[in-house]
Protein backbone atom coordinates (compact mmCIF):
# COMPACT_ATOMS: atom_id res chain seq x y z
CA UNK A 1 0.00 0.00 0.00
CA UNK A 2 1.37 3.41 -0.89
CA UNK A 3 2.40 5.84 1.83
CA UNK A 4 -0.07 8.49 2.98
CA UNK A 5 2.04 11.17 1.28
CA UNK A 6 1.51 9.46 -2.09
CA UNK A 7 -2.18 8.76 -1.50
CA UNK A 8 -3.11 12.39 -0.76
CA UNK A 9 -0.27 14.06 -2.69
CA UNK A 10 1.08 15.91 0.35
CA UNK A 11 4.77 15.67 1.13
CA UNK A 12 5.03 17.83 4.26
CA UNK A 13 2.98 17.84 7.47
CA UNK A 14 3.13 20.30 10.37
CA UNK A 15 4.29 17.49 12.65
CA UNK A 16 4.29 13.73 13.02
CA UNK A 17 1.10 14.14 15.10
CA UNK A 18 -0.59 16.12 12.33
CA UNK A 19 0.33 13.36 9.86
CA UNK A 20 -1.06 10.77 12.30
CA UNK A 21 -4.37 12.61 12.56
CA UNK A 22 -4.68 12.82 8.76
CA UNK A 23 -3.64 9.17 8.42
CA UNK A 24 -6.25 7.96 10.95
CA UNK A 25 -9.00 9.96 9.21
CA UNK A 26 -7.91 8.83 5.73
CA UNK A 27 -7.63 5.19 6.79
CA UNK A 28 -10.98 5.29 8.59
CA UNK A 29 -12.64 6.62 5.44
CA UNK A 30 -10.89 3.94 3.36
CA UNK A 31 -12.12 1.19 5.68
CA UNK A 32 -15.66 2.56 5.68
CA UNK A 33 -15.64 2.67 1.88
CA UNK A 34 -14.51 -0.99 1.72
CA UNK A 35 -17.27 -1.97 4.16
CA UNK A 36 -19.94 0.08 2.35
CA UNK A 37 -19.08 -1.63 -0.95
CA UNK A 38 -20.02 -5.03 0.52
CA UNK A 39 -23.20 -3.70 2.13
CA UNK A 40 -24.39 -1.86 -0.98
CA UNK A 41 -25.41 -5.11 -2.71
CA UNK A 42 -27.78 -5.76 0.22
CA UNK A 43 -29.21 -2.22 0.09
CA UNK A 44 -27.85 -1.51 3.57
CA UNK A 45 -25.96 1.51 4.83
CA UNK A 46 -23.14 1.06 7.33
CA UNK A 47 -25.39 2.63 9.99
CA UNK A 48 -28.22 0.17 9.25
CA UNK A 49 -25.74 -2.70 9.41
CA UNK A 50 -24.52 -1.39 12.77
CA UNK A 51 -28.11 -1.40 14.13
CA UNK A 52 -28.61 -5.00 12.95
CA UNK A 53 -25.35 -6.12 14.58
CA UNK A 54 -26.33 -4.50 17.87
CA UNK A 55 -29.70 -6.23 17.73
CA UNK A 56 -28.05 -9.56 16.94
CA UNK A 57 -25.85 -9.09 20.00
CA UNK A 58 -28.94 -8.42 22.13
CA UNK A 59 -30.92 -11.32 20.62
CA UNK A 60 -33.24 -12.71 21.89
CA UNK A 61 -33.64 -9.75 24.26
CA UNK A 62 -35.18 -6.61 22.78
CA UNK A 63 -33.44 -3.26 22.58
CA UNK A 64 -34.69 0.30 22.88
CA UNK A 65 -33.89 3.17 20.55
CA UNK A 66 -31.84 4.73 23.38
CA UNK A 67 -29.75 1.56 23.75
CA UNK A 68 -29.14 1.51 20.00
CA UNK A 69 -28.12 5.17 19.99
CA UNK A 70 -25.69 4.62 22.88
CA UNK A 71 -24.02 1.66 21.19
CA UNK A 72 -23.88 2.94 17.61
CA UNK A 73 -20.49 3.61 16.06
CA UNK A 74 -21.79 6.77 14.35
CA UNK A 75 -23.22 8.83 17.22
CA UNK A 76 -24.65 11.38 14.77
CA UNK A 77 -27.02 8.86 13.17
CA UNK A 78 -30.77 9.09 13.67
CA UNK A 79 -31.50 5.70 15.25
CA UNK A 80 -35.29 6.10 15.03
CA UNK A 81 -35.14 6.74 11.28
CA UNK A 82 -32.77 3.79 10.76
CA UNK A 83 -35.03 1.49 12.77
CA UNK A 84 -38.01 2.48 10.63
CA UNK A 85 -36.15 1.78 7.38
CA UNK A 86 -35.06 -1.63 8.69
CA UNK A 87 -38.63 -2.36 9.83
CA UNK A 88 -39.88 -1.62 6.32
CA UNK A 89 -37.35 -4.16 5.00
CA UNK A 90 -38.70 -6.66 7.57
CA UNK A 91 -35.25 -7.01 9.16
CA UNK A 92 -36.51 -5.99 12.61
CA UNK A 93 -39.77 -5.59 14.50
CA UNK A 94 -40.99 -2.86 16.83
CA UNK A 95 -43.38 -3.65 19.69
CA UNK A 96 -44.81 -1.46 22.42
CA UNK A 97 -43.11 -2.38 25.68
CA UNK A 98 -45.59 -4.15 27.97
CA UNK A 99 -44.07 -2.52 31.09
CA UNK A 100 -43.99 1.04 29.72
CA UNK A 101 -46.39 1.88 26.90
CA UNK A 102 -44.28 4.93 25.98
CA UNK A 103 -41.27 2.73 25.25
CA UNK A 104 -40.73 0.56 22.16
CA UNK A 105 -38.97 -2.80 22.13
CA UNK A 106 -36.96 -3.55 18.99
CA UNK A 107 -35.92 -7.07 18.02
CA UNK A 108 -34.15 -8.48 14.98
CA UNK A 109 -36.19 -10.85 12.80
CA UNK A 110 -35.10 -14.21 11.41
CA UNK A 111 -34.78 -12.47 8.04
CA UNK A 112 -32.37 -9.99 9.66
CA UNK A 113 -30.34 -12.75 11.31
CA UNK A 114 -30.12 -14.67 8.03
CA UNK A 115 -28.97 -11.54 6.18
CA UNK A 116 -26.23 -10.87 8.75
CA UNK A 117 -25.02 -14.46 8.46
CA UNK A 118 -24.82 -14.11 4.67
CA UNK A 119 -22.91 -10.81 4.97
CA UNK A 120 -20.52 -12.35 7.52
CA UNK A 121 -19.78 -15.22 5.12
CA UNK A 122 -19.19 -12.86 2.20
CA UNK A 123 -16.92 -10.58 4.19
CA UNK A 124 -14.87 -13.64 5.16
CA UNK A 125 -14.62 -14.75 1.52
CA UNK A 126 -13.71 -11.27 0.29
CA UNK A 127 -10.66 -11.26 2.54
CA UNK A 128 -9.87 -9.19 5.55
CA UNK A 129 -8.52 -5.65 5.20
CA UNK A 130 -6.14 -6.50 8.02
CA UNK A 131 -4.48 -9.60 6.52
CA UNK A 132 -1.13 -7.81 6.38
CA UNK A 133 -1.10 -7.29 10.18
CA UNK A 134 -0.09 -10.00 12.62
CA UNK A 135 -2.31 -10.65 15.65
CA UNK A 136 0.33 -8.94 17.79
CA UNK A 137 0.33 -5.86 15.53
CA UNK A 138 -3.49 -5.78 15.51
CA UNK A 139 -3.54 -5.92 19.32
CA UNK A 140 -0.93 -3.15 19.50
CA UNK A 141 -2.89 -0.97 17.07
CA UNK A 142 -6.07 -1.53 19.11
CA UNK A 143 -4.23 -0.45 22.25
CA UNK A 144 -2.83 2.65 20.55
CA UNK A 145 -6.23 3.68 19.15
CA UNK A 146 -7.81 3.18 22.59
CA UNK A 147 -5.05 5.34 24.08
CA UNK A 148 -5.64 8.03 21.45
CA UNK A 149 -9.39 8.17 22.22
CA UNK A 150 -8.65 8.24 25.95
CA UNK A 151 -6.56 11.41 25.50
CA UNK A 152 -9.69 13.19 24.16
CA UNK A 153 -11.57 12.31 27.35
CA UNK A 154 -8.83 14.01 29.36
CA UNK A 155 -9.30 17.26 27.49
CA UNK A 156 -6.27 16.76 25.24
CA UNK A 157 -7.49 17.29 21.68
CA UNK A 158 -5.52 15.45 18.98
CA UNK A 159 -6.08 18.43 16.67
CA UNK A 160 -3.31 21.03 16.82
Amino acid sequence: MPALEDEIKQKVFKSVYHKLMINVIFTGNWLQSQHARVLKQYSLSTQQFNILRILRGQHPKPATVNLLQERMLDKMSNASRLVEKLRQKELLERHTCPNDRRAVDIIITEKGLTLLKKIDEEQGQAGDSFDNLSEEEAAQLNDLLDKLRHSENNGNSPIN
